[in-house]
């Protein structure tokens, strides 16, 4: 497998903001001058190409091809595996470690979304980190702006760190619109402030940065050529 620059984002969960890091990623990267692959290995809960392969692609300046953002989409909103059985076919595993190829052949630096958790099962013999260590690249991890999101984080690095992952930055994302009063200890606001205080603290060897409702970059903004290996 070649090796390239680039950045895995993974989740702790499913419905965390993945998408929308990703996409500040590619963005800023492109703003950049660089020229950046995009790459989704599998996605379930879509019909064909749609959805967050194509903000990936049109994030990218839409390289190559869509069907290349994504080669393996089913419209199931179930696992990718359980996805595929319902359309009487399997996840071809081979696929999804080959799948980024052409992107490392035609780019500086190739951002690759997982599905669901770091843990969560792409194929019937393949789990999200697993293909992301097959990849070799640094990871990107991104929690949802929530009540729990230091404790989901923390396990989530560390599994990382287990796993022989190189955790290159935590970003937590603002999935919707915050809600309740700014000097409510229990509104989102003061959650995520909480939230990222404790964390900086607690991962102070990592960049620990946030992505806004609605924003278009993650804050304190990243070096994320750098991060990547460029």
């Amino acid at each position: 497998m070649t090796r390239s620059a680039g950045l895995f984002v993974v989740g702790t969960d499913t419905d965390v903001g993945k998408t929308a890091v990703a996409v500040a990623i590619v963005r800023d990267l492109v703003a950049g001058g660089a020229r950046v692959g995009v790459y989704k290995p599998v996605a379930s809960g879509v019909g064909g190409t749609g959805g967050d392969a194509d903000r990936l692609w049109e994030a990218a300046g839409r390289p190559l091809s869509q069907d290349a953002v994504c080669p393996q989409a089913f419209a199931a909103a179930i696992a990718p595996a359980d996805a595929a059985r319902a359309e009487g076919c399997v996840v071809d595993e081979s696929l999804l470690r080959t799948g980024i190829e052409p992107w490392r052949r035609a780019s500086e630096f190739v951002v690759v979304e997982g599905a669901g958790g770091l843990f969560s099962p792409l194929a019937p013999r393949t789990l999200g980190v697993e293909l992301a260590r097959d990849f070799d690249l640094p990871i990107v991890l991104v929690d949802a702006a929530r009540l729990g999101l230091v404790g989901r984080t923390l396990m989530a690095v560390r599994a990382a760190r287990a796993e022989g992952l190189r955790v290159a930055a935590v970003v937590v994302s603002q999935t919707a619109p915050p809600r309740g009063d700014a000097v409510d200890p229990a509104s989102d606001g003061a959650i995520l402030r909480a939230g990222i205080s404790m964390l900086r603290e607690r991962l102070s060897d990592l960049q620990v940065g946030v992505l806004l409702h609605g924003a278009r970059r993650v804050e304190p903004h990243p070096d994320w050529r750098a991060l990547a290996g460029g």
